[in-house]
């Protein structure tokens, strides 16, 4: 008996909640990773009576993690408490709303045959024509729907297959939403009005930096800018937003959220127009950049932020040769190629090209560069940018040198070929000749440095040199080579293997 007046009594007390609308956002403020997510934290007011409140809160991403929801409000923490908090997402959808109709009566609006008059008939919807897809779940949690068929309706006691007419419904049903949006079960000690913080993890946002040199008429200087490349997919506008990005390979669960504390957001302040937008601090083991001014980011949009530019700086264009490639790292210490002399037989003939710069401050840089795409400019002769390729960098410190790939060089050609392979010991020791030829066809001098994989086993020794080389690690050796204009130089060296 006393567990059936408790019943009573919460559903009594349920269906008296006071109902309560959170306004617009007062501020929000947005940390993007990039890696397709943000951390957003927003303040808004809300109404509270006393006792239970259900409150509702619009205009939420449709990417939303549920899970990683905070409440708090700033005005009186200890006096309100959340019951529960739920996601609403059930979006109103052409699918979900004739389901909602399935069994009912519904209306179709017809014309005569004549196409002057217009009637109603009625009739029992007994299918939608759409079918759901279980297996494809995209952000804000609903499935999919594909039309897989036609509507079915019994109209006047017989079965239509696409009936004709245009559908008429009375009403919207209960339980769908126009935008996703939070509803909270709140407690609340006293009646008052409260500025809340909510805070949550979204998906859909991100961020990555886009870089663009242009070098000069000698190769020997650049000028850089780099640009945040905001996108936001995520289901709603945030408008006048605190901006934050954080560069570095953060740690994240895959399928679990995580609420994650937020700075206090920046005040706005006016600053030099040439000052750099964005000002660069330590987080923990990452890197977080500040812009120093709000911003919007509208739904569905792609934004470009300046990040940092720099003129004039020191660079170097290198020309790479590597006769092996990468298909070394393949047969790298394996026993069953160890003794065979036809393998490392292979050569390749392009000359790669590289610009080097470092990211030191005395150039006009010094902060971390983030991960991105690097895109490279020269003017030609009459004076107009050429596209001469591109390039991505990684997570780069200050004082660190950024090593551009940009192609490979035309007019230098190399060949790499095995001279001779000889068994010294069986079983234990090996020796090869490599012969590395590098021919010029430039209107000018050039060096060009010959990479080369000792791959057969970690204990190796050279022998025998035609240039001084120098030991990287333990599977790379450099060996510097000049050429002349229109000079052809081989390069030769032994080596030993020994287990």
């Amino acid at each position: 008996m006393r567990n059936i007046v408790a019943v009573l009594l919460l559903t009594s007390s349920v269906a008296a909640f006071a109902q309560q609308q959170a306004s617009e956002r007062l501020s929000v403020d947005l940390t993007v990773y990039n890696m397709n997510m943000a951390l957003v934290r927003e303040e808004r007011t809300i109404d509270f009576t006393k006792g239970i409140n259900r409150v509702t809160v619009p205009d939420i991403p449709a990417t939303i993690d549920g899970t990683s929801l905070h409440f708090a409000s700033k005005t009186d923490p200890v006096a309100v408490k959340v019951l529960e908090q739920n996601y609403q997402y059930d979006l109103l959808h052409h699918a979900k709303l004739l389901e909602k109709y399935i069994g009912k009566e519904v209306e179709f609006i017809r014309t005569d045959v004549e196409g002057k008059k217009e009637y109603t008939v009625r009739g029992k919807l007994l299918a939608s024509g759409w079918q759901p897809q279980p297996n494809y779940t995209p952000y804000g949690g609903g499935a999919a729907y594909t039309f897989g068929g036609q509507m079915i309706a019994e109209i006047n006691g017989k079965i239509e297959i696409s009936p004709a007419g245009r559908l008429i419904l009375p009403a919207l049903p209960d339980g769908l939403v126009l935008k996703p949006q939070l509803q909270w079960l709140v407690q609340s000690l006293r009646a008052g009005t409260h500025r809340a913080e909510i805070s949550y993890i979204a998906n859909q946002l991100t961020w990555n930096c886009d870089y663009v040199v242009l070098l000069d008429a000698k190769d020997t200087k650049l000028d850089l800018t780099g640009w945040v490349t905001l996108k936001n997919n995520s289901g709603t506008t945030f408008r006048d937003a605190g901006l934050k990005l954080v560069a570095g390979d953060v740690n994240r669960v895959q399928d679990a959220g995580a609420t994650v504390g937020m700075a206090k957001a920046m005040r706005a302040m006016e600053a030099d127009a040439m000052a750099p937008q964005f000002e660069q601090k330590e987080l923990f083991e990452y890197k977080i950049y500040t812009l120093q001014r709000k911003t919007d980011l509208a739904n569905n949009e792609t934004k470009q932020i300046e990040l940092t530019s720099a003129s004039s700086v020191d660079a170097k264009k290198v020309f790479l040769y590597d006769g092996i490639g990468d298909q070394w790292r393949y047969w790298r210490n394996n026993p069953s190629y160890r003794n065979q002399g036809s393998f490392g037989q292979q050569s390749n003939t392009k000359v790669g090209v590289f610009v080097t710069f470092k990211n030191e401050q005395r150039a006009g840089l010094g902060i971390p560069l983030p991960k991105g795409k690097v895109r490279v400019y020269k003017r030609d002769d009459d004076g107009k940018e050429q596209f001469v390729g591109e390039d991505l960098i990684d997570h780069t410190p200050k004082d660190e040198e950024v090593r551009l790939y940009l192609g490979n060089a035309f007019d230098i050609v190399g060949e790499r070929a095995q001279k001779d392979f000889k068994v010294i010991v069986s079983g234990h020791v090996i020796e090869e000749t490599i012969e590395i030829k590098l021919r010029n066809h430039k209107e000018e001098s050039a060096e060009v440095l010959v990479y080369e994989h000792p791959w057969r086993w970690n204990e190796w020794s050279i022998t025998r040199s035609s240039l001084p080389w120098e030991k990287i690690d333990q599977s790379t050796l450099r060996i510097p080579v000049k050429l002349k204009k229109g000079e052809e130089r081989i390069v030769t060296y032994s080596i030993r293997y020994t287990w």
